[in-house]
């Protein structure tokens, strides 16, 4: 592995194709594979559903790194990046890692009329263990709802207090949902722009879960047609991969039966005028420090990186007219590009934490600026 810039590169994901690793060791169809690093350690790897062999590399500054592939019998290793769909909170499809937690919502939330366009996020501390399914299963045990409905009956105030023992809306411990999405861009989607006029996505209509673990995470969604200028049945495509130790999810976006190029934008949703938003479009990036709901949430730190060329990084503030339409919103800042029919619109999109890993927007905007520097030059993988 050799690292091309001048920054340390730790714990980052490579992916050899695993016919490649076939032949080289003359593998059986039965055999199995270890992956050891340069102290002669098992580390963790996953084939994935393009037939990958995906395991993480340290590499030094302007340096390079050997690991050997060989056979072997795998130790267990924890999953750290997983998802499913959950039909029991109106099909949201949910996913996270060992830092970080996300959802898109469904067919059954956009049955119910609810414009449901951008990403969610779940914040995450005091654990790299998984915490979904049972963040999910606590918010919607019916039989704690059940006494909370007899309790409001007679004592609002406690009912309020008891909710607060159980909802994922608050942190006991491991994280929380208090990220604000309304009908707007939420924390990163990427949408088709016509005439300045942003071309919201609904809700997902189909899904496909391609890799579950133990270090990626991918599932690929699928739109309803919908009509763009004089084309009458696009369908939008999205392949998601969250990859252990990533505060960033790569997304590949295209849009079948497009006739002609559209800029695409991929944005954040502004929950204040004037935030503290870095746009820069010649490195591919943009941040924005979210003030969260509730009191004492701490801060959420948003970030687009792109790989691929940035026409505009800006904000642009709502009118008061549009504000009702938004939830309330003030905004969004986006990353703008072009979108060629026929090709997939690739950008990384994600958040961290003030009361987890990163806790200042100074260090999260340093991530960002580092991260968008890698994945505009990847780590060069060659195998002997």
């Amino acid at each position: 592995m050799a690292n091309p810039l001048a920054t340390d590169r730790a714990n980052e994901l490579v992916e050899i194709p695993m016919e490649q690793v076939a032949a080289r060791l003359n593998l059986a169809d039965t055999a199995q594979v270890v992956v050891i690093d340069a102290r002669g350690q098992q580390i963790p790897y996953q084939i994935t559903h393009e037939g990958a062999l995906l395991f993480p590399v340290t590499v030094a500054a302007e340096s390079t790194s050997r690991y050997t592939v060989q056979t072997g019998v795998p130790e267990p290793f924890d999953v750290k990046a997983c998802g499913r769909q959950y039909p029991e909170r109106l099909d949201d499809m949910a996913w996270e890692n060992d830092l970080v937690g996300f959802r898109a919502y469904g067919p059954a939330l956009q049955a119910t009329g609810e414009r449901g366009y951008g990403y969610d996020l779940f914040t995450k501390r005091g654990t790299t263990a998984p915490v979904l399914e049972e963040l999910y299963a606590t918010e919607l045990n019916p039989e704690m709802w059940k006494q909370e409905k007899d309790l409001r009956r007679r004592n609002p105030e406690a009912a309020d207090a008891f909710v607060n023992t159980f909802s994922y809306h608050v942190d006991h411990g491991f994280g929380m949902d208090c990220y604000a999405v309304g009908s707007t861009l939420g924390a990163g989607v990427a949408a088709l722009m016509v005439n300045d006029t942003i071309l919201y996505p609904w809700c997902y209509s189909d899904y496909e879960i391609l890799d579950n673990g133990p270090l990626r995470f991918t599932v690929k969604l699928t739109f309803s047609p919908t009509t763009v200028q004089a084309d009458s049945s696009v369908v939008e495509t999205r392949v998601i991969s969250l990859d252990a130790g990533s505060h960033l999810n790569r997304t590949a976006v295209s849009f079948q039966g497009l006739s002609h190029p559209l800029p695409v934008a991929a944005g954040i949703v502004l929950h204040e005028p004037d935030g503290a938003v870095v746009a820069d479009a010649a490195n591919g990036y943009l941040t924005y420090v979210d003030p969260t709901q509730g009191p004492d949430n701490g801060k959420i730190f948003l970030g687009i990186a792109v790989p691929g060329e940035v026409n505009q990084a800006k904000t642009v503030l709502f009118s008061d007219e549009e504000k009702p339409l938004r939830s309330g919103a003030d905004g969004h800042v986006l990353a703008i590009s072009e979108y060629t029919p026929g090709s997939e619109y690739v950008y990384y999109w994600g958040f961290a934490w003030s009361r987890a890993d990163i806790e200042t927007p100074d260090a999260w905007n340093q991530y960002m600026a580092s991260f968008a520097e890698c994945v505009r030059h990847p780590l060069v993988v060659t195998v002997k």
